[in-house]
């Protein structure tokens, strides 16, 4: 078997789960992880896959099969898994929204060589205040010889500077 990543694009319709997952299995493959949503009418995720080696091309040609529907890029899963079991830090954001708050968070994990793992935002109307709302939740793998001290004083320093409340756990 050999893992591959499907990205996956089209217009929100009843069905689009189900017809991916019916072409996995009916080239021997199996869905093991996946990240899909719906935004703003339109359908898109990421999902992990494992199909027999020699099933690849044809699972490739019937997913083409799909263009008009959905648009859906394969891609050869890495293979590498972290040798030992990475630390992880849940990082929680609200505030008001305003352009760059993904950036200078971003940024920031960047600077410290995290690797973000998870990451899903919303905005929502502010129910009482007015306005919109910006939350993020972020699950992000810490390298052995992070700094703690210097990340947390960093997330705090653009938390005063974008006026959102962060919350490191």
């Amino acid at each position: 078997m050999t893992t591959l990543i499907l990205t996956v694009v089209g217009s929100d319709r009843p069905g689009l789960v189900a017809t991916v997952a019916h072409i996995v299995d009916e080239h021997g493959g199996n869905w093991e992880n996946s990240r899909l949503a719906e935004l703003a009418g339109t359908f898109a995720g990421v999902i992990q896959v494992s199909v027999p080696v020699d099933r690849v091309e044809e699972l490739r040609a019937s997913l083409s099969g799909l263009e008009g529907l959905l648009t859906i890029a394969v891609h050869p899963g890495s293979g590498s898994e972290p040798a030992e079991t990475p630390q992880e830090l849940t990082i929680r954001v609200l505030g008001n929204d305003q352009p760059g708050i993904v950036r200078e968070i971003s940024s920031v994990l960047n600077a410290s060589a995290l690797s973000i793992e998870s990451m899903t935002t919303e905005t929502r109307d502010a129910a009482m205040a007015g306005g919109r709302l910006f939350e993020a939740s972020i699950l992000a793998r810490v390298p052995a010889d992070a700094d703690p001290e210097a990340l947390r004083s960093a997330l705090e320093r653009i938390a005063h500077d974008l006026q959102v409340d962060i919350t490191v756990g």
